[in-house]
């Protein structure tokens, strides 16, 4: 069997989350993400929500705003085959305002340089399931405020990660 080569345009501000980084991510949230209904905000390359219904998610969205990265992440997710995956091609903010899913994972991973974060967790918490968590990825530890505590959290070169909950 051929491999499948999945490609993605040169963009500004993508920057795919590092092997290492998703493997630690999965092995917080378990091996298996069966029945969990995940949002990954920001897909951009599409890593996380490809690795989330590669690992039994029952549906994932994907929202990217990029014309281009968005069409090259609907490309591969078309050949790669993913009925278990949705995409948005709208703006993170626009659709966080008008969504009133509820999400077991939301996967955070805005572009460093933007003021998206803090206004992003100040309305996430609606979007979470009973026991959901938000994975978010920053150039600096952030500083919660209620209702997030940090559950766990790593640095890996410029990155931090960190898995939050609400309280």
């Amino acid at each position: 069997m051929r491999s499948r080569v999945i490609t993605f345009p040169d963009a500004d501000g993508l920057r795919p989350t590092p092997d290492r980084v998703r493997e630690t991510l999965f092995n917080w949230l378990g091996q298996t993400l069966y029945g969990k209904t995940c949002l990954d905000l920001f897909a951009g390359s599409g890593a996380l929500g490809l690795e989330a219904a590669s690992r039994g998610a029952e549906h994932v969205l994907m929202v990217e705003k990029n014309p281009l990265v968005f069409r090259a992440l609907r490309d591969n997710v078309k050949k790669l085959a993913c009925v278990k995956i949705a995409l948005r091609h709208q703006d993170a903010l626009e659709f966080i305002i008008r969504d009133t899913t509820r999400y077991d994972v939301i996967f955070l991973d805005p572009p460093f340089e933007s003021d998206y974060l803090p206004r992003l967790l100040g309305s996430l918490a609606k979007n979470l399931s009973e026991n959901g968590v938000i994975y978010v990825e920053s150039a600096a530890e952030l500083e919660l405020v209620a209702p997030w505590q940090r559950l766990k959290s790593g640095r890996a070169g410029q990155v931090w990660y960190q898995l939050l909950q609400a309280i």
